[in-house]
């Protein structure tokens, strides 16, 4: 039976065994191509979502409500929209914004949406939930950590006259956009509660998925959040580590095994099972292989790229890749 086709059935009229439960984390544009993936290979899947956003839409509605960043968990359920003409007019409406120059200028309907939600319901995981079934979404959004988070990272070549000297900068949009050289990053508060349900989807999971995504701001966060952390570790779920197509941004410069490494800096304990890597990405570096060996992992590596020269996975090719790993 294809990974590709969710409506396949078995011989004699029985229904396809059920397909696994799998567990994404991450946030922006790189989970929204992991679920984009990941819902064409199975039926059974829960997004965990970083909630440190503090910029645009997002930063604004956080400040005004004291509530958490919308944005990251809105491009999931717009990702987990259904592929027929409702859900592809709800996707849309959830990504597109108010333009002008009055107070909605630039919000997204999406987080104004959810906001209005958490604010009538009093409850962020029911808010996202009446959320999923208004869109007819093909899995579970959840936000990583109960309360609003926010990330403070230590930076070394701020300052031309001192390369070496470290400083720090706190904020989710201050760390993406810095052109100093992110050595790591803390969460404040440092001890954040996990989501209850988060937790639970990870204990039940057959697979758990980490990354793609900007690495200091989407991925090494979850591993920070202890309840998340030790969820992840005690699982008897197979983990994934699904690596950028190209060092950008945060990690611009950095080989694919140097991903790994600070990874491995940020949470000493974990151990993955596969390694996934673009062959671009992978083609001039002879350290990933042994990289991912040291974590317990088995490097795959498979053409991911879209065609279009975009630093972007292709969503059917990178369907086909979690689909060949995780036995669909």
């Amino acid at each position: 039976m294809s990974g590709l086709d969710g409506d396949n059935y078995w011989r004699l009229g029985r229904l396809r065994p059920a397909l696994p439960r799998v567990v994404a984390f991450g946030g922006g544009h790189g989970l929204f191509a992991s679920l984009s993936a990941l819902r064409r290979v199975t039926d059974n899947l829960t997004a965990i979502v970083t909630v440190a956003d503090d910029g645009g839409s997002s930063g604004r509605l956080r400040a005004e409500f004291d509530c958490l960043p919308p944005g990251d968990l809105r491009m999931a359920l717009a990702a987990l929209c259904g592929d027929d003409e409702s859900g592809r007019t709800w996707a849309d409406v959830l990504q597109s914004r108010f333009g002008g120059h009055g107070p909605l200028a630039g919000h997204a309907i999406g987080n104004l949406l959810i906001a209005g939600l958490w604010q009538s319901l009093g409850d962020p995981v029911a808010g996202l939930d009446m959320v999923a079934r208004l869109l007819g979404a093909k899995g579970r959004v959840l936000p990583m950590s109960a309360v609003p988070l926010e990330i403070l990272a230590e930076v070394i070549g701020m300052d031309p006259l001192s390369p070496d000297e470290v400083s720090s900068i706190r904020g989710q949009a201050a760390v993406a956009k810095t052109q100093g050289e992110v050595r790591s990053v803390h969460l404040i508060p440092e001890d954040p509660p996990a989501c209850r349900e988060a937790v639970d989807s990870i204990d039940a999971a057959d697979w758990i998925i980490l990354g793609p995504g900007s690495w200091f701001t989407s991925v090494i966060p979850h591993l920070l959040v202890p309840g998340l952390a030790a969820a992840i570790h005690r699982t008897s779920a197979r983990r994934l580590l699904a690596l950028n197509l190209e060092p950008a941004g945060e990690t611009a410069g950095f080989t694919a095994a140097r991903h790994i490494e600070l990874l491995a800096e940020h949470a000493p304990d974990l151990r993955l099972d596969v390694v996934l890597a673009d062959e671009g990405f992978a083609a001039n570096d002879p350290h990933l292989d042994s990289y991912a060996a040291s974590m317990g992992a088995k490097l795959i590596v498979a053409d991911l790229a879209a065609r279009d020269g975009s630093p972007r996975h292709d969503v059917f090719r990178l369907a086909s890749a979690y689909a060949e790993v995780l036995g669909i």
